[in-house]
């Protein structure tokens, strides 16, 4: 096959897109038959069905039993901003920033919540800040992947297990496809859009002890949206906890993560799950190695993401293109591929470095990925040549 001949093989599957990702397997719209539409979500029977989510959660993510899983509104974002608006100011906090979802909760903590006493520890993107610099004498809000960069922290070692602060991480795109080190989260947020593939606009708040504390201690000076409230008269609103959700959740939505849990428990929970991530991701990672136009994003193979994977052109493949060339041979790939029904939307987050990223997550199936891989070649000689002719 010449470098502009379109390969045989297609993917099954072309949805690539790291968020809203592609569904589980099987997928289909029968699946939500069973779903609670028209009745209300505070009725005995949502109730149950909310609880019912928030069990199979506790079970397929292996969360200890003392730590309080919500479901909340407006996605991991709005869980996020639940946990920095309810639990900041009680000391000092550490914010880690490498990519642009780190870099939004450095802004809202310091230009929205303008906490005084504020560090923020940045990397450039494909790189992670020097965690050892991490005080946890402090609060410490984190990304544990990256979505839009493509690394991750490589475990949770370098969390002090006795630390004074709370340690705040968002999770979701490693919540499912990535070990979380449970012991040392205090406050752990995603989206079942993200590795479960979910519908949006759904966040889930998972608190430790330490974190109930000092939501039952601690009174911000701030005043507190409805939707972030945790707490009533000092003490934790138990029934977030149990289904009582504080905004009405879409019962459809609820269904549809409900089936993804139970297909993720069906093949085997967590281990499962996160062996098929690292499939797919190692997929991708061979080809790059064998591969002279493009590169990982991500420099050091121990903080790769296995779920957002990213990817750049190589030094080699923009030897001689100027900065525009460059950005514009990508973005020419998205565009091939998606006409082709070959890929979608795996264009690089428009505040990343330009590139291509590629959703690995357990969801997706490795044959596909493996599929996807040659139209990458083919896209990249096709929109190479048309960049450079009509410079």
């Amino acid at each position: 096959m010449t470098a502009k001949e379109k390969p045989a093989a297609r993917p099954a599957n072309p949805r690539f897109s790291s968020g809203p990702c592609t569904k589980i397997p099987g997928w289909n719209t029968s699946l939500l038959d069973s779903a609670l539409v028209g009745r209300s979500h505070r009725s005995k029977e949502g109730k149950a069905r909310l609880k019912y989510a928030i069990d199979l959660t506790r079970e397929v993510l292996e969360v200890p039993e003392d730590y309080r899983i919500g479901i909340v509104p407006a996605s991991d974002t709005g869980a996020v901003e639940m946990a920095l608006w309810s639990l900041l100011g009680a000391r000092g906090v550490d914010v880690l920033a490498w990519e642009s979802f780190g870099k939004g909760w450095a802004t809202d903590v310091v230009k929205q919540l303008k906490i005084k006493d504020v560090r923020v520890l940045e990397a450039d993107y494909g790189e992670l800040p020097d965690l050892s610099q991490v005080d946890f004498s402090r609060d410490v809000v984190f990304t544990w992947n990256g979505t839009t960069s493509g690394v991750k922290v490589p475990d949770g070692e370098w969390i002090a297990a006795d630390r004074e602060g709370l340690t705040i991480c968002d999770a979701t795109s490693a919540a499912f496809a990535q070990e979380l080190d449970w012991p040392k989260l205090d406050v752990t947020t995603f989206s079942w859009q993200k590795v479960m593939g979910g519908e949006a606009q759904h966040g889930v708040i998972i608190l430790s002890p330490r974190a109930v504390e000092r939501l039952e201690s601690y009174t911000p000076p701030w005043p507190l949206p409805k939707i972030f409230r945790l707490t009533k008269n000092g003490k934790l609103i138990e029934g977030i906890f149990r289904g009582e959700t504080i905004n009405t959740p879409s019962m459809l939505c609820v269904e549809d993560y409900i089936k993804a849990l139970e297909w993720a428990r069906e093949i085997g929970g967590l281990c499962a799950l996160q062996a098929r991530a690292c499939m797919n991701a190692a997929a991708v990672n061979e080809w790059i190695e064998n591969t002279d136009w493009v590169e990982n994003l991500a420099r050091d193979p121990e903080t790769r993401s296995n779920t957002s994977v990213c990817l750049k052109l190589s030094e080699k493949a923009v030897e001689g293109l100027s900065e525009e060339q460059a950005a514009a041979i990508p973005k020419r790939m998205v565009a091939l591929l998606e006409v082709e029904g070959v890929a979608y939307d795996i264009g690089a987050y428009r505040a990343a470095p330009p590139g291509l990223r590629i959703w690995c997550g357990s969801t997706v199936e490795t044959e596909d990925v493996q599929a996807l891989l040659p139209w990458l070649d083919w896209a990249y000689a096709v929109a190479r040549e048309e960049v450079l002719s009509s410079s």
